[in-house]
């Protein structure tokens, strides 16, 4: 099961056609402390791309974007007592949604680990 990530630095690992949502090692350092996450609630339907979830650290508000449109299916209801997972295992227990995939062809675009590293050098 291979992970891909967009250019927001949203991360999406698909099931079958549930793909579960979150933000990158990288975005969650950037942000810091997140204290606080806005999740979406079960059957909304989102367009790839659109805004889906609010996190709050003790820098910024950061929109957490869709990479692949379809309806959610759980929102990552511990967060509101532990958003501090976001932050201690983005990749776990950090998860912030699950979306049904309405075109497993919206993840075509996403990068692979590989080319993800590399772009977050580039940022630099």
């Amino acid at each position: 099961m291979s992970v891909k990530y967009s250019n927001e630095h949203e991360w999406i690992r698909v099931e079958g056609d549930i793909g579960t949502v979150g933000i990158s090692q990288y975005a969650q350092e950037q942000l810091g402390d997140v204290v606080f996450v806005d999740v979406p609630q079960a059957g909304r339907k989102i367009a790839k791309g659109e805004s889906v979830a609010v996190v709050e650290s003790v820098k910024a508000a950061s929109d957490i974007y869709t990479p692949a449109a379809g309806e959610v299916t759980e929102g990552n209801a511990a967060l509101a007592d532990a958003p501090g997972d976001i932050n201690a295992d983005p990749m776990g227990k950090g998860w912030i949604f699950k979306v049904r995939l309405a075109d497993p062809a919206d993840l075509d675009g996403l990068m692979d680990q590989a080319a993800y590293d590399d772009f977050v050098k580039g940022l630099g």
